[in-house]
């Protein structure tokens, strides 16, 4: 690149964003066109119920056996007996809590108690008429209209609901971020993978009108995007290939995960992606992708440890399944009620087992062992007709007594006396004299003697050769744990979740009884009514919950920041319109997950800088407004991508058998039942993706788990973050990002420049797309030059870390220069900037 592109690109996409003033933001981005109310009014779902859930529902709630006083304050009704409308003063709920001494609520001694602020602002809304509001997440889903705004940044309708909500707030949106950013950004989210240097300035020099949206659609049509969703699809599921119980053997699954890859890919509608998972094996005539997919039902932790109670086992079992299903798609902790009612949510005991009910007709081994089905591919299919067949014939040629085979049995009879040795039954036979054996007893000899009939000799030989490849290919075929549909189990209500107690009532499949129920015209309802109704208007939290999740996954948090948990101890959404104005455009528009993303990406709030102005930091530091973008370390599996991809050692194979990179030897050495060790692969199976590695749940990969990878033995809808010294010693020392470091060296190296800034300058280029600053151009130089001394004057070490990895270093180069410039990669690969997606 020639110095006057690259100070023009510099300029482009690394000039500073100077503060700049409130009113000249405002003047450019404009502002929300609606009249200011002239009193402020207390948001119900924002101020007062939370203090009803956080605090009296402990007391008041749906749990009949906690209630106090059989008044109940999570509903209109019950509320409704403690408030005058207009009249704080008359109102118990309002004068209890400001009371101090006997008779205040809740009394001294519960360990919560309200805020003087929050009891004003209960007092306030009751002084504004005390309008109550169904829970935010189960009222019935409607399609706002997006506010009108004033001014040119708004560039969709998600931008209009968000300066709506900027503006009573005094808040500003950011400007847009630089190029180099915005592009970075975009392929991290919605691919996990980093753009290339020619990439970048592709974009850079674009300046047409469409050259976002180009990479946009570009990305959305990469077949890694199917693979950057699938990541946390799988968290969401607990997708593992470890079964998790006792032992942890493996268990076959992983064209489950080829499947997910592929049904985002391929822009799967999300309603049909449920049904399948949930039922694929009740749908008619159901295909090997459907099956596969109904494997979903299986990814619960299971065990093969001798001594188990079954009937324990098969109510962790249930319980579990309910647990994941109301999680995954109805963001709800059902999980609580497998003991008693819900403290908080309106969700009971008998709507936990309930729900259980649906599942009760999948087959599952108690203890034990695990069916698997196999899945041949076409070319697979094909070699085994073809084999099967070829033994069909030989074994037909074996099976055929002819005339000739008659006369030399005849003579083999004369000559095989008793000293020969034959089976016991044969023998038997032989000791009969001729004109007596029955047919039957001619019939087992002349089988015998096919059997040693040395003119049937080549074609014994030839069967056994197609034999053994035809098990050679059935072993390679890849195998999958599938639902099948046996006759229900009974399903009672385990009082306190007692697997003992068999005294609770049998209860049928059905959803939450305060939801709208499932119709089906069977007399049962089955799993396959219950993946319909998720994803219809009947059940309002499943594209509520799936939009929130997209987002959080391309801003770093939800509109509702508790992607977990869309009931009362949940967070209320930030800005509630545009939650339910997406939820409701992804179900217009047939549950299509690339247009709801695309939509949200195209915004100028997806693009804003995420360097925050001082004047929002101060009115919103949580940005739970949006008038910033976030920033967010890469997930553990594409910090790893990150590093081979930059290196060009990423193998870039979609779909596929779980893989093994390094892994400290003896880590597995606890693992009993059987024990194992790890054995890493070889080869480019080495350098697969990281969602590809092979996910122990007791003994995950120790990188993965560096990086916050969860076990996945429960549901995970938000990974946790850490910042570790643990993380920059896996960064310096695992040998991946050694091997990473010493390749992206290599490659440098190779271009043959002479110096050793454009050395410096080139593996930039190439692991953050950008030239390195003066002051990191100067530091690290001083580095490498030392370094370069030091394996000057100690060749051992050199070739000690030049050995590090699968893959070969360059016998060409110069060992003790390849080993500086490696010093120098390995402290790139560590830099914050490396593992952070912005």
């Amino acid at each position: 690149m020639n110095s006057s592109f690259r100070n023009h690109f510099l300029a482009l996409s690394f000039a500073s964003i100077a503060p700049v003033g409130l009113l000249a933001i405002a003047a450019s981005v404009g502002t929300a066109q609606s009249a200011k109310p002239a009193t402020p009014t207390v948001n119900f779902q924002r101020d007062v119920r939370p203090v009803l859930s956080n605090i009296c529902s402990a007391c008041h709630g749906p749990d009949a056996k906690e209630r106090k006083a059989n008044l109940r304050l999570d509903t209109e009704e019950g509320a409704r007996r403690t408030i005058v409308a207009h009249f704080p003063e008359k109102s118990s709920l309002y004068t209890r809590m400001k009371q101090t001494g006997p008779g205040q609520m809740p009394p001294v001694t519960f360990a919560r108690r309200p805020t003087a602020k929050q009891i004003e602002l209960i007092g306030q809304w009751i002084k504004e008429g005390a309008k109550w509001e169904q829970h935010w997440a189960y009222a019935p889903l409607h399609k706002p209209t997006p506010p009108v705004v004033s001014g040119t940044w708004a560039k969709t309708p998600v931008d209009r609901f968000i300066l709506a909500r900027l503006a009573p707030a005094k808040l500003h949106p950011s400007p847009e971020t630089d190029r180099r950013t915005l592009i970075r950004r975009l392929s991290f989210d919605l691919t996990g993978l980093p753009p290339t240097f020619e990439e970048v300035l592709n974009f850079v020099r674009d300046r047409s009108p469409y050259a976002y949206e180009k990479v946009v659609d570009r990305l959305l049509a990469s077949p890694h995007f199917g693979e950057r969703l699938a990541v946390y699809w799988l968290d969401l599921v607990r997708y593992a290939d470890t079964r998790g119980y006792h032992g942890d053997q493996n268990q076959e699954i992983s064209p489950y995960r080829d499947y997910v890859i592929n049904a985002f890919n391929s822009n799967m509608p999300f309603d049909q992606f449920t049904r399948e998972q949930l039922a694929g094996d009740l749908l008619p005539t159901p295909t090997q992708d459907q099956r596969i997919a109904s494997g979903y039902n299986k990814l619960l932790m299971t065990t093969e440890e001798g001594g188990s109670q079954a009937k324990e086992y098969m109510a962790k079992y249930a319980a579990d399944r309910v647990r994941n299903v109301s999680a995954v798609w109805m963001g709800s902790t059902m999980g609580c009620c497998q003991c008693h009612d819900h403290k908080y949510d309106p969700f009971s005991t008998v709507d936990f087992y309930s729900m259980a009910a649906f599942f009760a007709d999948v087959k599952q081994t108690a203890v034990g062992g695990l069916d698997v089905t196999s899945f041949p591919t076409a070319e697979e299919s094909a070699v085994i007709t073809k084999l099967s067949a070829g033994i069909g014939v030989v074994t037909t040629k074996l099976n055929t007594q002819t005339p000739e085979l008659d006369v030399a049995q005849i003579a083999w009879e004369k000559t095989a006396g008793p000293t020969l040795k034959k089976p016991d039954a044969i023998a038997a036979i032989f000791a009969i004299e001729e004109s007596k054996r029955s047919a039957k007893q001619k019939s087992d000899l002349s089988a015998y003697f096919r059997t040693i009939a040395p003119s049937l000799a080549d074609a014994r030989a030839e069967r056994a050769r197609l034999q053994a490849d035809l098990d050679a290919v059935n072993r390679s075929v890849r195998k999958s744990m599938v639902t099948t549909a046996v006759a229900p189990a009974e399903m009672r209500v385990l009082a306190r979740g007692n697997w003992l107690d068999d005294s609770g009532e049998v209860v049928s499949p059905a959803v939450p009884a305060f939801l709208e129920q499932v119709t089906t015209k069977a007399p049962r309802a089955n799993r396959l009514d219950l993946a319909n109704w998720l994803t219809t208007s009947r059940n309002p939290l499943t594209s509520r919950v799936m939009v929130n999740r997209l987002w959080a996954l391309l801003f770093g948090h939800g509109i509702c920041r508790s992607v977990e948990d869309f009931g009362e101890q949940g967070v209320p959404p930030s800005i509630p319109e545009l939650l339910d104005w997406l939820a409701a455009d992804y179900v217009e528009h047939g549950w299509d997950t690339k247009r709801i993303v695309r939509e949200i990406v195209l915004s100028a709030t997806y693009r804003q800088s995420s360097v925050p102005s001082a004047e929002n930091m101060r009115l919103d530091p949580g940005n739970d407004y949006f008038a910033r973008q976030g920033r967010k370390r890469l997930d553990a599996e594409f910090v790893r991508d990150n590093a081979l991809t930059v290196c060009g050692l990423l193998d870039n194979r979609v779909g596929g058998t779980s893989a093994k990179p390094y892994q400290p030897p003896h880590y597995w050495d606890y693992l009993n039942f059987p024990m194992r060790t790890w054995q890493a692969d070889g080869g480019t199976d080495q350098y697969r993706r990281g969602l590809y590695t092979y996910w122990c749940r007791t003994y995950l990969q120790p990188s993965l788990l560096a990086f916050d990878a969860p076990t996945r033995e429960e549901c995970t809808s938000a990974r946790v973050a850490s910042n570790t010294p643990q993380q920059a010693l896996v960064l310096l020392n695992d040998p991946t990002y050694v091997e990473a470091a010493r390749t992206l060296a290599e490659s440098v190296l190779r271009e043959r420049k002479t110096d050793a800034s454009g050395i410096l300058q080139s593996m930039f280029h190439k692991a953050l797309q950008r030239d390195p600053s003066a002051d990191e151009m100067k530091k690290l130089l001083v580095l490498y030059k030392k370094h370069r001394l030091d394996y000057q004057n100690d060749a051992a070490s050199a070739d000690a870390l030049l050995k590090i990895g699968e893959h070969r270093s360059d016998p060409k180069l110069d060992k003790s220069e390849l080993a500086a410039w490696t010093s120098v990669a390995r402290i790139i690969l560590n830099l914050h900037e490396s593992i952070t997606r912005n």
